[in-house]
C-alpha cells in the first residue's frame, strides 16, 4: 500500500471523526459548502463554484463564507498529516472579489510545525489571481479525532 493512500485514509477517518457535519467540508450537512479537499504536494486544494446563496454584494462571495473556506482548507491541511486541531488564530486578507458561479481554488499549506501550535497559510485564486489570503494558527486537540457522534 502506498503511503500516498495510507494518508489519504488516515485524512478521510480524521475528517469524518473530527469534522461529521463541517460546514465547509462535510458532505452531510445540507446546507454545507461540501468542499472536497485533495491532499497536494504542499497541503490540500479544493477546487469549487459558490452560488447566489453565498452572495454578499450582488454577484460576489460574502466575506464570511470566504473566510470559512480559507479556515476549512487550513483545517484540512492539518488533517491530511493526521492532526486534528482548533483554530486559535486567523488573519484574512481580501484583495480582490470573488464572483460567484464561477470556479475558484483554494489551497492551504503548513508553515511551520510548534506543536501544540501549527502556523498555515491559505489562498483563494479565481482566473488566474490571488484574491484572498490567510494565515492561521492552530492548536492540537487529538481528542478530536476520536470524537464519536454517534455518542452524541
Amino acid at each position: 500500500m502506498s503511503l500516498m493512500h495510507t494518508a489519504e485514509q488516515e485524512y478521510c477517518s480524521i475528517q469524518k471523526q473530527a469534522h461529521p457535519y463541517c460546514v465547509a467540508c462535510s458532505l452531510l450537512n445540507e446546507k454545507g459548502l461540501h468542499l472536497n479537499f485533495e491532499a497536494d504536494d504542499d497541503g490540500v486544494v479544493a477546487h469549487f463554484e459558490c452560488d447566489r446563496d453565498c452572495e454578499g454584494y450582488p454577484g460576489i462571495l460574502h466575506g464570511g463564507i470566504i473566510a470559512t473556506i480559507l479556515d476549512g482548507a487550513m483545517g484540512n491541511c492539518l488533517f491530511v498529516r493526521g492532526q486534528a486541531a482548533v483554530t486559535v488564530e486567523m488573519t484574512t486578507r481580501f484583495r480582490h472579489p470573488i464572483y460567484i458561479n464561477r470556479q475558484a481554488t483554494v489551497n492551504a499549506r503548513l508553515v511551520r510545525n510548534a506543536d501544540p501550535l501549527y502556523l498555515l497559510e491559505a489562498e483563494i485564486v479565481q482566473d488566474g489571481q490571488v484574491k484572498a489570503t490567510a494565515e492561521g494558527k492552530f492548536y492540537d486537540q487529538p481528542q478530536l479525532a476520536q470524537f464519536d457522534s454517534e455518542n452524541e
